[in-house]
Protein backbone atom coordinates (compact mmCIF):
# COMPACT_ATOMS: atom_id res chain seq x y z
CA UNK A 1 0.00 0.00 0.00
CA UNK A 2 1.51 3.47 -0.73
CA UNK A 3 2.13 5.84 1.57
CA UNK A 4 0.97 9.76 1.33
CA UNK A 5 3.10 10.65 4.42
CA UNK A 6 4.57 10.20 7.57
CA UNK A 7 4.69 12.17 10.15
CA UNK A 8 5.98 11.88 13.80
CA UNK A 9 3.66 12.77 16.65
CA UNK A 10 3.81 14.87 19.55
CA UNK A 11 4.32 11.62 21.69
CA UNK A 12 7.10 10.51 19.51
CA UNK A 13 4.51 8.24 17.56
CA UNK A 14 4.89 7.27 13.84
CA UNK A 15 1.38 7.80 11.84
CA UNK A 16 1.33 7.20 8.33
CA UNK A 17 -1.75 8.31 5.64
CA UNK A 18 -1.84 5.42 3.43
CA UNK A 19 -3.33 5.47 0.18
CA UNK A 20 -6.83 3.83 1.21
CA UNK A 21 -6.97 6.30 4.24
CA UNK A 22 -6.25 9.00 1.92
CA UNK A 23 -8.90 7.94 -0.88
CA UNK A 24 -11.61 7.64 2.34
CA UNK A 25 -10.97 11.29 2.89
CA UNK A 26 -11.03 12.39 -0.49
CA UNK A 27 -14.63 10.69 -0.84
CA UNK A 28 -16.45 11.42 2.50
CA UNK A 29 -14.77 14.93 3.16
CA UNK A 30 -13.42 16.47 -0.60
CA UNK A 31 -12.91 19.87 0.86
CA UNK A 32 -9.62 18.72 2.76
CA UNK A 33 -8.07 18.02 -0.49
CA UNK A 34 -6.46 21.87 0.13
CA UNK A 35 -5.08 21.36 3.74
CA UNK A 36 -2.85 18.08 3.58
CA UNK A 37 -0.17 20.51 5.12
CA UNK A 38 -2.47 21.39 7.89
CA UNK A 39 -3.30 17.57 8.23
CA UNK A 40 0.34 16.94 8.94
CA UNK A 41 1.04 20.00 10.96
CA UNK A 42 -2.14 19.06 13.04
CA UNK A 43 -0.60 15.62 14.13
CA UNK A 44 2.34 16.96 14.76
CA UNK A 45 1.67 20.05 16.90
CA UNK A 46 -1.77 20.00 17.86
CA UNK A 47 -3.31 21.95 20.04
CA UNK A 48 -5.06 19.30 21.62
CA UNK A 49 -5.52 15.79 21.86
CA UNK A 50 -8.38 13.94 23.26
CA UNK A 51 -9.37 10.07 23.57
CA UNK A 52 -12.47 8.03 21.99
CA UNK A 53 -13.85 6.64 24.71
CA UNK A 54 -14.85 2.97 23.45
CA UNK A 55 -10.69 2.50 22.02
CA UNK A 56 -7.91 3.67 23.50
CA UNK A 57 -6.42 3.26 20.34
CA UNK A 58 -8.47 6.26 18.79
CA UNK A 59 -7.17 9.68 19.26
CA UNK A 60 -8.75 12.98 18.03
CA UNK A 61 -6.14 15.54 17.37
CA UNK A 62 -7.23 19.57 17.01
CA UNK A 63 -5.68 22.29 15.72
CA UNK A 64 -7.39 25.88 15.36
CA UNK A 65 -6.38 27.66 11.90
CA UNK A 66 -7.61 31.05 10.57
CA UNK A 67 -6.94 30.36 7.02
CA UNK A 68 -9.74 27.68 6.68
CA UNK A 69 -12.78 28.35 5.07
CA UNK A 70 -15.48 29.93 6.71
CA UNK A 71 -17.16 28.45 9.36
CA UNK A 72 -14.22 26.17 9.83
CA UNK A 73 -11.68 27.25 12.56
CA UNK A 74 -10.04 24.45 13.64
CA UNK A 75 -9.06 20.46 12.00
CA UNK A 76 -10.05 17.61 13.37
CA UNK A 77 -7.73 14.48 12.50
CA UNK A 78 -8.62 10.80 14.23
CA UNK A 79 -5.84 8.47 14.58
CA UNK A 80 -6.16 4.94 15.46
CA UNK A 81 -2.78 3.48 16.58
Amino acid sequence: MKIIFEVIDRNGRLIRLTSKQHAHIMEEHPYMYRYMEEIKETLAKPDKITSYSFDENVKYFYKGYKNLDKPNKYILVIVKY
